[in-house]
């Protein structure tokens, strides 16, 4: 079947309108399990693959899904900012904030990791910067929701390893920011429900 705009809508996709609008919050959690083909699954699972385990041997497996989903849920809400009526799917905003996790952990203890911490920011900002390259040369992935989910992991990151129990100090912080992002979203995303042409992944 084609990969529509409506028929990635029909399936769960992430939608201003749909879940601005009619209260489809569910969208933001379903489009995260979402893919536009094998080369973006793929993708997706060798970053998830290659950062994934530093950060479950850094945090507990609580912190580690709290920072994945929350950092999906804060990109899709900012992919919505600059994408009200393009339709978004794939779970990069999620993955970005296990890559900004493990930057708010070296953060955190750069005194403690020495030599380390600058060979640590040297070789996660290589990857950053080949993510941006790709981002900039596809005009169909979300540079918006990777940016929002990084900075959400960053301070995840920081504030799980700075307070090893303060996970909900986190979780509190990211509920007043996606409440905040949202009541703005309310009074800014249109209200007709035609889509624009492809999809953000």
């Amino acid at each position: 079947m084609s990969m529509t705009s409506e028929y990635l809508w029909s399936i769960g996709a992430s939608f201003g309108p749909s879940i601005v609008m009619n209260g489809e919050i569910w969208r933001m959690f379903s489009a995260m399990f979402l893919h536009g083909g094998i080369e973006h699954i793929f993708m997706n699972m060798l970053s998830l693959f290659l950062v994934g385990r530093s950060v479950e041997m850094l945090f507990s497996r609580v912190s580690y899904l709290s920072i994945y989903f929350i950092s999906g849920l804060i990109g899709s809400l900012v992919s919505i900012c600059f994408h009200p009526v393009t339709v978004g799917i794939g779970a990069s905003g999620a993955i970005f904030g296990i890559f900004g996790a493990v930057v708010g952990f070296a953060l955190v203890h750069r005194n403690r990791m020495h030599d380390e911490f600058q060979e640590f920011i040297k070789s996660i900002g290589v990857v950053l910067l080949l993510n941006l390259g790709i981002g900039l040369a596809f005009p169909n992935v979300d540079m918006s929701a990777h940016i929002g989910g990084m900075i959400a992991g960053v301070i995840g990151g920081a504030v799980v390893a700075k307070y090893p129990k303060g996970l909900w100090l986190y979780i509190s912080i990211a509920s007043i920011i996606m409440i905040l992002i949202y009541s703005y979203l309310v009074s800014y995303v249109p209200t007709q429900l035609p889509f624009d042409n492809g999809a953000v992944y």
